[in-house]
């Protein structure tokens, strides 16, 4: 657990720089804090001051001739960008969409260090900020949002008895101005967790890093949106990130069954959940050059894993790397190779829709990479827009995720320091 507390100390220092209820269920088990004794890394390179926030563009502004406005672009235009202050906050960090399937509304719900921000996006030129979900307890570097139907799950790390709040985002229809609202529900069977995956499929969710379960697996059922119920827990390791599917891969011994594809810090995990009072671990993989497994993405044919190591270009002195796994035997998955970028930024999340990859690489921004053949190394970027024109170093400042998956194509980008970023790949 050493390395969760490198990284998190180097990331906190560049943010604070100015780099940038109750629920049902059986109480999850509980599990000692990860030890303080490791350094952190050494410190990135100094960035120029940047401009201020209102300085910079608010779009719309095609991509022409490698800019948009004041901003570095290729194949990427900006519609729209809203900075920070405007949806009451100082610092983003995760981000995830909905898109209202009575309405056909679009929304980017964006993390925050203070809370959660609800901007309908329907018109990517002109979004709307219709308030903020407050946090439960302090404020926190890190917020995760992920939604199934109609409601988003929000947890916090380092932010004490926050829990996980449920949000009815059909509270949003209709809304002309902003306001600051209240949790629906608030599940508080942990109290700090990194990160939530949800399986929209199965209705199933997975709090990992909490205070509990061995800062593995804290799987909840979200079948009823408004009564979470605690389901098990997997405790073999600390969990950084996770995706959980229904598989439908190449590995006929597992189709149909729930599997999670766990980053673990230190390795790659393999994990089926389907029975929740016994999770079996499948696979237990490392790498070449292994820093810090942080997330990964499977392919829409659940045959390749894309995963992003936070730490490998400090580590190691390389290039932004994109970790590519084989992974058609779940028992026994194969790392390929590394696809190198032509950046030395650091990698923070990636998500895949069709063939092409969605990458939020801190200083240098939205990178969307292209794949054919990843067996035989059919991938290359096609496109990028870099939402941090203070520099493209190794500093934890910038894109800290990405979200592809509106049905419009609108492509969400959340940036640390300049907020919320809605953009159209030309």
């Amino acid at each position: 657990m050493a390395i969760r507390k490198r990284w998190a100390v180097a990331v906190a220092a560049a943010i604070l720089c100015g780099c940038g209820g109750g629920s049902g269920g059986s109480p999850a088990p509980s599990a000692p804090s990860p030890p303080a004794d490791a350094d952190p890394p050494p410190p990135p390179p100094a960035s120029p001051d940047p401009p201020p926030p209102a300085s910079l563009s608010t779009g719309p502004a095609p991509c022409a001739d490698g800019r948009a406005g004041d901003f570095a672009c290729d194949g990427i235009s900006l519609l729209s960008r809203v900075p920070l202050d405007a949806m009451g906050g100082t610092a983003g960090n995760d981000l995830w969409g909905w898109r209202d399937g009575e309405t056909g509304r679009e929304y980017a719900l964006m993390g925050m260090t203070d809370g959660t921000a609800f901007v309908d996006v329907t018109d990517p030129e002109d979004p709307a900020v219709l308030g903020r979900l407050p946090t439960e307890t302090q404020a926190s570097v890190w917020r995760d949002i992920k939604v199934r139907g109609d409601h988003a799950y929000i947890v916090a790390d380092n932010s004490g008895a926050h829990g996980m709040q449920v949000f009815d985002l059909t509270r949003l229809r209709g809304l002309t101005g902003s306001q600051t609202f209240l949790a629906d529900v608030v599940y508080g069977d942990f109290g700090s967790a990194h990160n939530l995956a949800v399986n929209e499929e199965t209705g199933f969710g997975y709090a990992v890093a909490s205070n509990t379960c061995g800062h593995g697996l804290h799987m909840i059922d979200l079948r009823t949106p408004n009564n979470p119920l605690f389901a098990g827990c997997h405790d073999e390791a600390g969990t950084h990130d996770a995706q959980c599917v229904v598989y439908r891969g190449p590995d006929a011994g597992f189709r149909g069954r729930e599997i999670c594809f766990n980053s673990n810090e230190d390795h790659l995990a393999i994990v089926d959940v389907t029975d929740k009072s016994a999770p079996l671990t499948l696979s237990s993989t490392d790498y070449p050059q292994m820093a810090y497994v942080h997330q990964a993405w499977l392919t829409e044919d659940h045959a390749f894993l894309l995963l992003g190591d936070e730490l490998d270009e400090i580590d190691f002195d390389g290039p932004t790397r994109t970790h590519v796994f084989d992974v058609s035997a779940l028992d026994a998955p194969t790392h390929l190779y590394a696809h190198e970028l032509d950046t030395r930024a650091t990698d923070h999340n990636l998500y895949v829709l069709g063939n092409r990859v969605f990458e939020a690489n801190y200083s240098s921004g939205l990178r969307v990479l292209e794949f054919g053949d990843l067996a035989a190394g059919e991938i290359e970027e096609i496109a990028f827009f870099d939402t941090y024109p203070e520099g493209d170093g190794r500093d934890f400042e910038g894109a800290w995720s990405v979200y592809p998956y509106l049905p419009s194509g609108t492509i969400l980008v959340s940036d640390m320091q300049h907020g919320l970023f809605v953009l159209s790949l030309q």
